[in-house]
């Protein structure tokens, strides 16, 4: 196995307050403090994506990290005053920009075009994470200390997974350092090195912990104003809608839907879906997307058709990769030709044209019940 080992030296100058802790506690006095690990990592001897480095605060975790990936943990992120999108590299299209933002649980286009020094530690960690691993080049490993220091626990845990998927889908590499070791089940690593117990372990990947969630209908009035902020259009909610939240296990709404009529000249049974928002804090975990679709079957059963309409990147790849969703947007590909400017000039829309919908469809298997 392969073993690491590193030191760290600083010198001990003697002045009469350190003479007087030598004498009193018998501390013989150094020129030198020098504090050494010998610490397993045999990384090379398997392929990897998600490591972890643990350990309680003066393990040496951090010092690790630094001899073994030393030009990485150099590495300053080039935040500015400008947008968040604007700091990515220039070379990345607005497109990879919002979906790696979105692939990290930052979903939310007005977050996206204020700077990163007026976001929340939340919100500004997902950012980091994003922009460390757009801007590590191919081949190297993208190491962040103090992983999730800054936040709260559950946005760790949250962050944390919403991290590794990103990783593991996009091919790359991913080095966590850090003091909690909360965040190991919702990292899944692929190994994890304890400093201080000088102990590595590989690990094989499970699925995260389970979120239990409640669903149920609910007052819109008294519900909406938390969401409202957190919508990417208007924060305007229809007196006809009707809403429902996502709830967990402690009583806490973590995710708003609703729907209106739509009132279609060929059918009476549509309903389209009003507003579709998950907190910050929990976005990430497809929470959303189990709420649209659980409230798309509770409408086929009670007769009616549920469509989602939206320009949102994170919606339009939840619902192409799911069974659930069949994409009814038609005629709009092909106008969507040529620079932004002159499809304006055409009389084109731009948001009009990268909008999508959606249909919910039930499983085969049903096909034969209920909306009649």
């Amino acid at each position: 196995m392969k073993t690491v080992e590193f030191a760290v030296e600083c010198a001990t100058p003697t002045t009469a307050r350190t003479a007087q802790l030598s004498s009193m506690f018998d501390v013989p006095p150094a020129e030198k403090a020098v504090t050494r690990w010998s610490v397993p990592l045999p990384i090379d001897d398997k392929p990897w994506q998600v490591g972890l480095i643990v350990g309680p605060s003066g393990a040496g975790k951090s010092t690790a990290a630094r001899h073994v990936w030393p030009a990485q943990m150099a590495v300053q992120l080039p935040w500015d005053g400008r947008a968040l999108v604007d700091n990515f590299p220039a070379q990345m299209s607005i497109k990879d920009i919002t979906a790696l933002l979105c692939s990290v649980g930052l979903s939310s286009p007005p977050t996206w075009m204020r700077p990163r020094h007026t976001l929340s530690g939340g919100e500004g960690f997902r950012a980091d994470v994003a922009l460390r691993l757009a801007t590590t080049e191919p081949g190297e490993v993208a190491v962040v200390d103090e992983w999730t220091s800054t936040v709260d626990r559950q946005v760790a845990k949250v962050a944390s997974h919403t991290a590794a998927k990103t990783v593991r889908r996009t091919g790359r590499q991913l080095v966590a350092v850090t003091c909690h070791y909360d965040v190991t089940d919702w990292l899944q690593p692929d190994w994890v090195l304890d400093v201080a117990a000088a102990d590595f372990a590989w690990r094989s990947v499970r699925p995260r912990p389970r979120l239990d969630l409640t669903l149920h209908a609910i007052d819109g009035r008294k519900t909406w104003p938390r969401f409202a902020r957190h919508h990417y259009l208007s924060a305007a909610l229809s007196p006809a809608a009707r809403c429902y939240g996502a709830y967990t296990a402690a009583g806490e709404c973590v995710a708003f839907a609703s729907y209106v009529h739509f009132p279609h000249p060929k059918t009476k049974t549509l309903k389209m879906a009003h507003r579709i928002v998950c907190l910050p804090d929990y976005q990430g975990l497809g929470i959303g997307a189990y709420l649209s679709e659980w409230l798309g079957a509770k409408l086929w059963r009670e007769g009616y058709r549920f469509r989602i309409t939206s320009a949102h990147p994170a919606i339009h790849a939840s619902c192409a990769k799911s069974r659930r969703w069949r994409n009814v947007t038609e005629g709009r590909k092909s106008l969507a030709v040529g620079p932004k400017s002159q499809m304006r000039a055409r009389g084109l829309d731009v948001r009009f044209l990268s909008t999508r919908s959606f249909e919910y469809t039930p499983p085969a298997q049903s096909a034969g019940q209920g909306a009649a």
